[in-house]
């Protein structure tokens, strides 16, 4: 099984098929992580750069568990305690690290378009895990792997993503991934918080009443609101949000049907989703993290081009 990229930088450069090898990939490997000994040598001889110029835990955390259980060598960095902080340009920084010959590259950076520029630049594989305002193609994938595992399949589920769409990286990456794999997606939000151009450009559903956007979907993949990326005032407070697009027990228990509650986190309880929602039977939140480490031991391994499966 190969891919037809040598990076992943995004979901829009992917096939179908190239979705489906990952997907099927991480199957294998999510079995792995149920064994007593959560281990196997496949990148044994790989060494693995994560290079973060963003805050992150959970991204961070689960590129760091995925390389350990493949048996990768990884170096970690952080621009704080770099020479980034003394004026260091990015690809000063990354062939300064790739002098001790590093094969891969994670890299999150604030700044859209980073990874596809050192992709340019530098011959170790780059995966993207999340550029400005672009995409998040990790959380892209091990959210339609969830979808996956629950329902069975992605073509013709219906998905509504819900909150901050026009600062989200994770929207455009479900929506490329979902419009790719068959299913049909909806954006739901208030209008100052949905591009303008997302019918025509994405050709997806646009739905500004909240309690529409759940009764139409099969999954709610709920966003949070991302005030650090907005410079301008988009709604006038988190409780006047929290009325009209906060997701409630309460609210799911009156529809008029069971749906599936997805959410990318961190998780602003009491905003976007509230507790007895985010923890209830409806929600794989938990598996989503859970899948997120499978997924990417499968994007990893499939970069590296690494032989077949160890057990």
């Amino acid at each position: 099984m190969q891919l037809s990229v040598k990076h992943l930088l995004g979901i829009r450069d992917l096939t179908p098929q190239d979705i489906q090898v990952i997907l099927d990939t991480a199957i294998q490997f999510k079995e792995v992580l149920q064994r007593p000994v959560k281990k196997v040598p496949s990148l044994r001889e790989i060494t693995i750069l994560n290079l973060f110029f963003e805050n992150s835990t959970r991204t961070r955390i689960s590129f760091e568990l995925a390389e350990k259980r493949l048996s990768a060598d990884t170096i970690n960095f952080t621009t704080s305690a770099s020479s980034v902080a003394k004026g260091e340009t990015l690809l000063d920084t990354v062939n300064n690290i790739l002098s001790m010959k590093v094969d891969m590259v994670v890299i999150r950076h604030s700044a859209s378009g980073a990874p596809h520029f050192l992709a340019q630049h530098i011959p170790a594989a780059i995966v993207n895990a999340g550029d400005g305002i672009n995409e998040h193609p990790t959380q892209g994938l091990l959210d339609a792997f969830s979808i996956r595992e629950k329902l069975g399949g992605l073509e013709g589920k219906k998905v509504a993503i819900i909150g901050d769409i026009m600062h989200s990286r994770v929207a455009l990456s479900n929506i490329y991934l979902l419009k790719k794999m068959g299913a049909e997606v909806t954006v739901a939000g208030p209008p100052t918080l949905i591009p303008k151009y997302m019918k025509e450009a994405f050709d997806v559903r646009v739905e500004y009443n909240l309690r529409k956007a759940l009764e139409w979907c099969d999954v709610a993949n709920v966003l949070r609101i991302q005030l650090e990326r907005q410079n301008q005032v988009l709604f006038s407070s988190l409780r006047e949000y929290n009325l009209a697009y906060g997701i409630s027990k309460k609210l799911l228990d009156s529809l008029s049907k069971k749906i599936v509650i997805m959410h990318p986190g961190p998780i602003n309880r009491g905003v976007e989703l509230d507790s007895d929602a985010a923890d209830s039977g409806q929600s794989i939140i938990l598996q989503q993290v859970e899948n997120g480490v499978a997924v990417r031991m499968a994007v990893l391994y499939l970069l590296s081009g690494a032989g077949g499966l160890s057990n």
